[in-house]
């Protein structure tokens, strides 16, 4: 076996990659490292392509070891399971650059599966794993126009950070991946604490141009180790048969695209009509036409041709007159409407339309028990907003089963996530657990930003005191040549047909989470620039519609939402309020019907729908973890009689101590029934606190005003 290295230093961080010792049967393989961390990334390409196939079959897949944490995973069978979410969204952030980088027509199954075997808290593994999947690749000789690097962005007070540690990440006020060949952008994706759009145009200018160094390094390596990629031509289409389509339906595709009065449903069934019409005309094709010998073997290639024909005059139609499907202008929203509390008892809930995409989001307010409990590669251990994201079949009118949640579904939600968590109040000030669904009631683009819109709304109706509302909006471009248009607000003919899809959430004052997949080789800055500034406009105006139905969070929470009380207690309490087995804290649960959460710095979340519930738990809490005080007068209750000794008091929940026989009255005390009895409410004074915590009481020398103030207490 002989190793090949290289590296490269990336602002002050090298990156080593090496080839040649492990997995030497992939297709390409590569061990990507620095600092400590280290992620083994492969390549495989099938030999020839699957029957039947008509369109790319690329598979990421990224895999968390917990080994490389030096964790075991904390699943009843100890091994790793499902992909935790936040591998899912690295598998994601693998596949987006990566994808519109193969040829067109090239159909092999290509699977890149990302390793990570070892974390250095200091150095994120997903970066790495981006180089990593490029590179090998590559080093498969799979077709492919890389390479593609990418590089992590961060902000610390005025300073840009290339590629930030965890901590760094927690910390900024910027967590952005810039993704990126030669030729331009391929790939953004960022969550940010409202940062004006400046600032983001700026942190992507940053972030590209540290991409370069490794873009050089990967050319550097592949051309040394003197690997050719395969050779391969994507299958041209029969000019005769492509003539065919265009003639037989340019002309009844073009109408319906300039009939902007149609609903995108009754689009859909005349596009549905012409198509079945052109493949009715091409199976009765005469004997004299020269087509008819191709029918039987080129019958398949018509709805491609046909989606072709239709990409070419939508585009055009945009490019040239400037106007969409729709009849809208290029920097146009579609109507909007909104709602609070259109189902009844759930905590809070906001509807969403916005043309023909409507989303319903739905808020449940839980106690510190109902955070998501985390076992992954990151460092954080749980987390207390969720947001999960549903897309049935329904919403897009298709029958499609109801399985597990995919990875679509997981990357939206992450995204709608990350554009509220800014926006959040601080847990000090609303100790809450949140969870927010966004369900699809029906889709026709961005579904993702109207989780996003919807999920606003849900949060102030829930009376979550959210620091400003948030709204968000689908950019779109054409580019054809130098020929640039970019739209807002893109339906889905747009996305599919279009060159790219540009998500943008944020307040008024900044953005808080983007994302910009394309399906071309890159864009410039220029471009991505001018996209962002206009994406303002469109997302201020939404803002400002969805603001109609509430403006601000409600001050009382649903009567159906847990009432919290929130207090502080001794660390060294804990165990107290416990009790031995959990047998205190049982006992307080029972009694007053509230749930009782306890932290480790000592901090008490107290939980019920019922406010006097949660009340009372309350104050048994207080009264045990209260410090008793010699000298200061309390008022107590009897708990035990010890003949000829005395009687035991408690003084708060939990604490009670001994009056003496010879301390139970001014005068001398023969028999201790003949004073006290069990149940009996007394007045004492802390005498003293031995040196063992035993607390010694007294009746005698107490004032008459200070008999008054314990009563009264």
């Amino acid at each position: 076996m002989i190793e090949y290295r290289k590296s490269v230093t990336v602002h002050g961080r090298e990156i080593g990659l090496s080839t040649g010792v492990l997995a030497q049967l992939a297709g390409g393989s590569v061990l990507v490292q620095s600092g400590e961390t280290a992620v083994l990334v492969t390549a495989t390409m099938a030999s020839k392509p699957r029957e039947g196939i008509d369109f790319f079959p690329l598979l990421v897949d990224y895999e968390e070891r917990l080994y490389a944490a030096g964790r075991i995973p904390g699943s009843f069978v100890r091994r790793e399971g499902r992909p935790p979410e936040k591998a899912i969204l690295a598998a994601r952030l693998i596949d987006r650059p990566l994808r519109p980088l193969f040829p067109k027509g090239f159909i092999n199954d290509v699977q890149i599966v990302a390793t990570v075997l070892a974390l250095d808290m200091n150095v994120p593994p997903d970066i790495l794993a981006i180089l990593g999947a490029s590179t090998a690749t590559m080093l498969a000789g799979i077709p492919f126009d890389g390479p593609v690097a990418a590089t992590r962005v961060g902000l610390m007070g005025d300073d840009f950070i290339i590629n930030p540690t965890y901590k760094e990440i927690e910390e900024g006020e910027l967590d952005l991946v810039v993704a990126g060949t030669k030729n331009g952008i391929m790939m953004v994706e960022a969550g940010a604490n409202c940062l004006p759009e400046e600032d983001i145009i700026d942190a992507i200018d940053y972030g590209y141009e540290a991409v370069q160094a490794m873009l050089t390094t990967q050319e550097e390596f592949i051309r040394e180790l003197k690997i050719e990629p395969m050779a391969f031509a994507a299958p041209a289409n029969d000019p005769v048969l492509v003539s065919f389509v265009e003639e037989k339906a340019s002309e009844a595709v073009a109408e319906v695209l300039r009939s902007f009065e149609l609903s995108k449903d009754e689009r859909d069934a005349k596009l549905d009509a012409i198509e079945a019409e052109l493949g009715a005309t091409f199976a009765g094709l005469g004997e004299e036409d020269p087509l008819r010998e191709k029918a039987a073997a080129n019958a398949n290639k018509l709805p491609a041709l046909f989606k072709s024909t239709t990409k070419k005059l939508m585009r055009k139609q945009i490019l040239v007159e400037g106007k969409r499907v729709d009849g809208r202008s290029l920097d146009e929203v579609r109507p909007i409407s909104s709602a609070v509390r259109v189902i009844p008892r759930v905590h809070g809930c906001g509807l969403f339309t916005r043309g023909t995409t409507q989303v319903l989001s739905v808020v449940t307010l839980g106690t510190a028990s109902d955070a998501q409990e985390l076992d992954d590669l990151h460092p954080d251990e749980s987390k207390r907003y969720m947001h999960h994201y549903n897309f049935p079949g329904f919403s897009v009118g298709e029958v499609k089963p109801l399985r597990g949640v995919g990875r679509r579904e997981v990357g939206h939600g992450a995204l709608a996530e990350r554009a509220i968590v800014p926006i959040l109040p601080e847990h000090e000030q609303f100790p809450y657990v949140i969870r927010v669904v966004s369900e699809v009631l029906s889709s026709n683009g961005s579904t993702s930003m109207g989780s996003v819109c919807a999920s606003t709304l849900a949060l102030m109706d829930a009376g979550v005191p959210i620091r400003e509302p948030v709204s968000g909006v689908a950019m779109g471009l054409i580019k054809e040549g130098d020929a640039v248009r970019i739209l807002t607000d893109i339906q889905g003919i747009e996305d599919f047909l279009g060159d790219m899809d540009f998500k943008v959430a944020g307040t008024r004052d900044g953005i808080t989470a983007l994302q910009m997949d394309i399906k071309i080789q890159g864009i410039t800055l220029q471009i991505l620039e001018a996209a962002i500034q206009q994406s303002k406009a469109g997302r201020l105006h939404i803002l400002e519609k969805m603001l109609i139905a509430i403006d601000k969070p409600r001050v009382e929470l649903s009567p159906y939402a847990p009432r919290l009380l929130t207090l502080k207690i001794p660390v060294d309490m804990i165990g107290l309020v416990i009790g031995p087995g959990g047998k205190t804290i049982k006992r307080i649960v029972e009694e007053t019907g509230a749930k009782v959460d306890i932290e480790d710095d000592g901090t008490v979340v107290v939980s019920s729908i019922d406010g006097a519930k949660a009340l009372a738990a309350k104050q048994i809490i207080e009264g045990m973890t209260r410090t008793v005080e010699v000298d200061k007068v309390y008022l107590g209750t009897v708990t035990r009689i010890i003949p000829n000794l005395g009687a035991f008091v408690e003084v708060m929940p939990g604490k009670e101590g001994l009056v003496h026989i010879s301390q139970l009255a001014e005068h001398r005390v023969r028999k201790v029934e003949d004073e006290l009895n069990v149940g009996d409410e007394v007045v004492v004074k802390v005498k003293e606190i031995d040196q063992k915590g035993r607390i010694n009481l007294t009746r005698r020398g107490i004032h008459p005003s200070e008999v008054e103030e314990a009563r009264g207490q």
